[in-house]
């Protein structure tokens, strides 16, 4: 798992302290188009951006469809926010869905608490905004870190729970494959790479969504696609205090990615952390949390060989041992982000396990 999480963060956050904006032709057509898209946004974030105060933070979510359908509840992954679901958030809407995309801490449009908080509190807060909305029970959802977190939801308030629906996260522990055998080389591994890492500050926006653009599997997409991520990289990039803009500030802090030290303790010694976000999300274990598995889980796994979380035996593991409660949908050749990659697949997944499930009619 050492070596995954060094996957991320090289993938995440890209070793040039600077996006170096060229003049090619794509460049400036990308560039016209960020700047373009930025007033649509704003109207959708009017029209479907809200936010409640919970008893942590002022958190920011997303909402659509009408309120009297059954409930789904999305928490994104990690550096990503609510606004990953707008590729397929209308085809959600169409199976009768209401559907709450949260931001959690220092993602998207919510901040970072001045509280040291765990992945637990987020599953507080969306209970927070259920009881506020007078919903009893919801599907809850997630990508990657966000299905950790609704496995971490299901474990406090599982009477609130009509189904879980994990896409390559919080069906099996993060550090399942780390071996004793390899921590060493695993830290050294861990400390020459921070020693490499530089800060990612940017003169402009754009500086910062071209680095994305071109390092973060972007380039190449258009249409919808494009629009999503572009929507999304909106609510990723701030303007610091200083006048200069970073990729959601502070989260990295949060998630105990920001330096040798804290990556090896949430891992290896998580009670010695500073964050307790990061290291919660190291201790979870869903061997534990669904040894009485009672509700509908849908669980989609991609499987490739450039593959970040190999899940695969874990996840069949899991279904044999909670049948019939337990739908594994494997997708071949495919990365860490599912919908992304295959959404027609996952809406008709989705939509099928529901059905027959007698979620939605």
């Amino acid at each position: 798992m050492k070596k995954i999480i060094i996957l991320l963060l090289s993938f995440m956050m890209y070793l040039s302290a600077k996006a170096q904006t060229n003049t090619s032709a794509d460049s400036i057509k990308q560039k016209n188009l960020f700047q373009n898209l930025k007033s649509e946004f704003e109207k959708y974030e009017k029209q479907h951006g809200n936010y409640i105060q919970t008893n942590n933070v002022k958190m920011h979510y997303l909402e659509w469809g009408n309120k009297k359908n059954p409930t789904l509840v999305w928490i994104h992954g990690t550096y990503s926010n609510g606004y990953e679901l707008y590729e397929i958030i209308d085809e959600l809407v169409k199976m009768n869905l209401h559907i709450i995309a949260i931001d959690y801490y220092g993602h998207g449009f919510t901040p970072i608490p001045t509280k040291n908080l765990s992945i637990y509190h987020v599953a507080d807060d969306i209970k927070f905004l259920l009881d506020k909305m007078k919903i009893k029970e919801a599907i809850i959802g997630g990508w990657s870190r966000g299905g950790t977190i609704s496995s971490a939801f299901y474990n406090v308030y599982p009477e609130m729970v009509q189904a879980l629906i994990l896409e390559d996260g919080g069906s099996v522990a993060w550090d399942f494959q780390t071996k004793v055998a390899n921590i060493g080389k695993d830290i050294e591994e861990t400390k020459q790479y921070y020693a490499n890492k530089k800060a990612m500050v940017f003169d402009n926006d754009f500086d910062a969504y071209w680095l994305m653009y071109n390092n973060w599997g972007i380039k190449g997409k258009d249409n919808e696609k494009l629009k999503k991520e572009i929507f999304t990289s909106y609510a990723r990039i701030k303007k610091t205090l200083n006048g200069k803009y970073e990729i959601n500030p502070g989260a990295e802090e949060l998630t105990g990615e920001n330096s040798a030290e804290e990556n090896i303790a949430i891992i290896y010694t998580p009670f010695t952390s500073k964050t307790t976000f990061g290291a919660s999300t190291h201790q979870l274990d869903p061997r534990i949390i669904y040894r009485n598995l009672n509700k509908p889980l849908l669980i989609l796994d991609p499987v490739s060989k450039n593959d970040w979380f190999d899940f695969k035996k874990e996840n069949d593991k899991l279904t044999g041992e909670h049948q019939p409660f337990i739908v594994h949908k494997v997708y071949e050749n495919t990365w860490h982000g599912v919908k992304d990659e295959r959404p027609s697949e996952v809406i008709n997944d989705i939509k099928t396990f529901l059905l027959n499930n007698k979620l939605i009619k």
